[in-house]
């Protein structure tokens, strides 16, 4: 039986849904890392970055390659780097109409009315 895409697209969301996840995606942007860079920029534990990567890399959204004793993440395609500049653009806009809101609700009671 198959699954329904809007199924599948929450399974792809939740994946994407850990911090350490979308750190390391957001360091692969500007190219392959091995795990030493990416331990030195994500302050966890090598087990749990290890277990991140393990996940993301099982779901296909990144690439490992051995060089020697080093293994090295990159991004599986393009598409990644476009989704969190997309999820960058979205929550500033969002950011922003929640500091427009803000500023009205500063502006004095007497001033409001």
């Amino acid at each position: 039986m198959s699954v329904p895409l809007y199924q599948a697209k929450a399974e792809f969301f939740r994946m994407l849904g850990h911090p350490v996840r979308i750190r390391v995606l957001e360091l692969l942007q500007d190219g392959p890392r091995p795990v030493r860079e990416l331990l030195g920029e994500i302050e966890v534990e090598p087990s749990s970055l290890s277990q991140q990567l393990a996940v993301l890399r099982r779901s296909g959204i990144v690439t490992a390659t051995r060089d020697g004793s080093t293994v090295v993440y990159a991004l599986a395609g393009g598409d990644v780097a476009d989704l969190m500049k997309a999820a960058r653009r979205i929550l500033t806009q969002m950011l922003s109409g929640r500091n427009e809101l803000l500023a009205e609700l500063l502006i004095p009671e007497v001033a409001a009315r």
